[in-house]
């Protein structure tokens, strides 16, 4: 038996699904160019890191304005306002040293976590959502480590470089999910 999705879910699916292609690509490409890049932490360091959470920023625009349609973009917006407070705060944060980045950056993760699960748990009947709901509960997990681990005697960029990897991960089989959602059946 095969069921059809209504045509608000469908359009909303296939859009999520383009934009979490997108982010699948972006997170993979940051991660390579600022592992290469930021061993320790310089401007070009810094900066890579403000764009990350601008990216976000982006990526909740694009949500918002497709998933209308199927729901209250209210938390959306929410996250964009946190976003772009942790990109300013990243970038204030890197002429204080790895500690400040990994404090702010670890609270981005954690709220933007919270935010990313709580979207992601009224989705689910759209299908696709799973790897979204346990990404913002991993991203919270992944925050509070950033933000012990700045206390730690040499603290290191690795791991926050790294936490993009595991959501690149999530947001590809989350856009592999939303293809029968997307296509109506």
């Amino acid at each position: 038996m095969t069921t059809v999705a209504a045509p608000g879910i469908s359009t909303t699916a296939s859009a999520l699904r383009r934009l979490y292609f997108v982010r699948f690509a972006f997170a993979i490409v940051w991660a390579a160019v600022t592992f290469a890049i930021a061993g320790d932490l310089n401007p070009l360091a810094v900066t890579l890191f403000v764009i990350y959470p601008l990216f976000d920023v982006a990526a909740a625009v694009v949500d918002a304005r497709s998933s209308r349609a199927t729901g209250s973009p209210t938390l959306l917006y929410v996250n964009m306002a946190v976003s772009l407070l942790a990109a300013v705060g990243l970038a204030l944060a890197g002429t204080s040293g790895i500690p400040a980045v990994l404090r702010v950056w670890g609270a981005w993760a954690v709220v933007a976590g919270l935010v990313q699960l709580v979207v992601a748990v009224p989705r689910r009947r759209m299908g696709g959502q799973w790897p979204m709901i346990i990404s913002g509960g991993l991203s919270v997990l992944a925050g509070g480590s950033f933000i012990a681990s700045a206390a730690a005697d040499n603290p290191a960029l690795a791991n926050a470089i790294g936490y993009a990897i595991p959501g690149a991960i999530f947001f590809l089989i989350a856009a592999i999910r939303l293809g029968r959602t997307a296509k109506g059946n």
